[in-house]
């Protein structure tokens, strides 16, 4: 079975590090902090032998020269992760697939948080890792693609098996609640899981990895399709939906 370690690290992210015991292969899921990767896989035993990016920016990308020269791993990312310095040694976009063991990922293009943002779905462990496109209750701030990229990215998420658990790459979840409460605040199941989720934080779990079919009926960003959601924030089209939803959250 596939092995997955989720850890804390820097202020709020959370760093993935997984393993497959039958080839011993281990990849790291971004690379927030590169000491915490490396003192995590030494602890359980495990050498790295990937690196998979999910976006350039520094807190999910700036620890790879420093686990690459430590391990010899391969880095494996979208090509934007060149502007830290480096270019992975594979680069890969949408419909790509990469494996650890016998193992697959399918890559998925989630653009909009940044430009050549990707996700990593296997299908097999029914897992998906997202970094900052989605996370429990929202998504990501739009700081290079624009609402209809990020909307289209947003549809390929919710076109995964409703069964599907995901592992964002920060602890946003409460204030996150806030908004979503403050946007759709007739949803019974929303309310629901911020009680949920107000609890889990008071004694200190995370809430993360998250069930993508409860985001699907509480998360204000993937139900900007919906009808009542359209009438309170965009006046009958998703991608505008999304965009006031957006730029509401932003300011909020």
């Amino acid at each position: 079975m596939l092995q997955i370690h989720q850890f804390p690290c820097l202020s709020d992210n959370y760093g993935y590090l997984i393993h497959d015991p039958v080839s011993e292969e281990t990849a790291c899921i971004d690379t927030p902090d590169a000491d915490a990767y490396l003192r995590e896989a030494a602890r359980r035993h495990w050498q790295i032998t990937q690196i998979w990016n999910t976006h350039w920016h520094p807190d999910h990308a700036g620890g790879n020269a420093a686990i690459k020269a430590a391990t010899g791993c391969t880095v494996i990312g979208p090509a934007e992760v060149e502007k830290l310095g480096s270019a992975p040694d594979r680069v890969v976009k949408h419909g790509d697939v990469v494996m650890l063991g016998e193992w697959d990922a399918a890559v998925i293009d989630v653009g909009g948080h940044t430009n050549g943002h990707i996700a990593y779905h296997l299908p097999d462990a029914d897992v998906a890792f997202c970094g900052d496109a989605l996370f429990a209750l929202g998504c990501g701030r739009m700081f290079e693609g624009t609402p209809d990229q990020f909307w289209a990215s947003l549809c390929r998420l919710k076109a995964l098996p409703s069964a599907t658990t995901m592992y964002c790459a920060h602890e946003y979840t409460q204030s996150n609640a806030r908004f979503a409460l403050h946007a759709d605040p007739d949803n019974p199941e929303l309310t629901k899981y911020a009680e949920a989720i107000a609890r889990a934080r008071e004694a200190g779990k995370p809430t993360v990895p998250f069930a993508l079919a409860r985001e699907l009926a509480t998360n204000p960003f993937l139900r900007a399709d919906d009808a009542a959601m359209q009438a309170r924030w965009g006046g009958g089209d998703a991608v505008a939906t999304f965009a006031a939803l957006r730029a509401a959250k932003d300011t909020f």
